[in-house]
């Protein structure tokens, strides 16, 4: 029976290794094959709207604006970082739920 699990377990290590190696090289293809510049979505709508309508005025303004853009770069990538973090926590959550609930169901004699 120990070697089942063992071989089992394995198994899952190396499919974790690949599934880690395939996110890695995602993510550095586009970086390494893709040349240009690396803007944001705000830039893009900005230009296209005083293309559109030179006169435009914004009809609100940021209550807060970084002193930099590495400041906002640094921001965003935090904003995201605990948004996945929130989203890992509440899957982890109902996963191990759901695994204690299926322990509880099994009974005692099998």
């Amino acid at each position: 029976m120990s070697q089942k699990h063992t071989s089992s377990q394995q198994a899952t290590s190396k499919q974790n290794w690949m599934l880690a190696i395939a996110v890695v090289v995602l993510a550095v293809i586009p970086l390494a094959f893709v040349r240009g510049e690396y803007g944001g979505s705000d830039d893009q709508a900005e230009k296209a709207i005083t293309e559109i309508q030179p006169g435009y005025e914004p009809w609100f303004k940021h209550f807060f604006e970084p002193a930099s853009g590495e400041i906002e770069s640094l921001l965003f990538a935090t904003q995201a970082a605990l948004g996945a973090g929130v989203i890992g926590y509440a899957i982890g959550l109902y996963k191990g739920r759901s695994q204690s609930q299926k322990s509880d169901d099994k009974s005692p004699l099998e």
